[in-house]
């Protein structure tokens, strides 16, 4: 049983060890990136700077969100707004691999720059168990390279350090909601955003379809656990398929989109079931979704367990 009081005493005394100059975080504002955060803080005060990078993949009021629980927390912190680069980064990528360690890549760039501006030695990043799990290594297959894992680059000029890398999901949420992190009960989304949720080459319009259909999703959903008509899912959220199709509009024949919606049940991330949604809040997300993006034409629902299926589609 995963003891949070426990984990907090035996690891700040630790990283008041390992931490000796100036550090900066990576902090997306999930559960993961905030407690490291937190964690850290409470080792080295403000020689931690958390930094939110802005690389235009975000969900809709995204960096507003997470700069109000920065500074809910007292954390030392900068917002980088960087969406210009990641773009340009991934012109013509459409190899989910290849985009992830792109990501990943641009990220250190990006923190490199802002350590050297603020003299820090150290890069703290929230990595849990299932990152690097899945990213694979001499004898594990390579499932997905998770961008703070299979996408850092071979030379970097920061000293790693990751408080979380031996928990698991669930245990990483039990530790926040010990911390009294007010996003414990958020969500996860994955540090490469919405540019893994684009399938196939990522551009503006792309993002913006997505975009709009993950907070439509979202929207729903928990409007519907609010009245009680559904418990709340682990993750939910839209995919944008790189796939066209013939549908109707009014009595106008149109050339669509298909957007996916997934939702699924997990504890610790390595395994997970899809959630059975009520078909009358599907309808309502397919109509909305129809409606409002006129690019879409036809929605589908994901019924595919982890394993054989991941939780995201890249």
């Amino acid at each position: 049983m995963f003891d949070a009081e426990k984990f907090v005493n035996a690891i700040v005394p630790k990283l008041k060890e390992e931490v000796k100059g100036r550090a900066i975080i990576a902090c997306s504002g999930g559960v993961d990136s905030t407690t490291s955060a937190v964690l850290v803080a409470q080792a080295i005060g403000e020689r931690l700077l958390a930094v939110y990078v802005d690389t235009g993949f975000m969900r809709k009021n995204e960096t507003e969100s997470v700069e109000q629980t920065m500074k809910a927390l007292g954390l030392n912190y900068r917002i980088v707004h960087a969406s210009n680069e990641f773009l340009d980064a991934l012109k013509g990528v459409v190899d989910p691999e290849m985009k992830r360690k792109i990501i990943g890549e641009k990220f250190i760039r990006v923190f490199e720059r802002v350590a050297r501006e603020f003299g820090a030695e150290y890069l703290v990043q929230g990595t849990i168990a299932p990152d690097w799990i899945e990213s694979g290594d001499g004898l594990r297959d390579t499932i997905k390279s998770h961008h703070n894992v299979g996408g850092l680059p071979k030379h970097m000029n920061l000293k790693l350090v990751e408080p979380l890398r031996d928990l698991y999901k669930d245990e990483v949420r039990k530790l926040a909601a010990y911390l009294k992190i007010p996003v414990h009960a958020r969500q996860p989304f994955p540090g490469p955003g919405l540019a893994i949720r684009v399938l196939g080459e990522v551009t503006e319009k792309n993002l913006e379809i997505v975009r709009n259909a993950c907070a439509i999703v979202e929207e729903e959903i928990e409007k519907a656990v609010q009245e009680g008509k559904m418990s709340k899912p682990w993750q939910y959220f839209a995919v944008l398929l790189p796939v066209k199709s013939v549908g109707v509009h009014g009595d106008v024949r149109s050339y669509g989109y298909t957007v996916a919606i997934r939702s699924v049940e997990s504890i610790d991330a390595m395994s997970a079931e899809y959630s059975k949604i009520p078909h009358e809040i599907l309808e309502k997300i397919s109509i909305r979704i129809t409606n409002e993006m006129k690019e879409v034409n036809r929605v589908v629902y994901d019924i595919t367990h982890k394993p054989p299926a991941t939780i995201e589609w890249e």
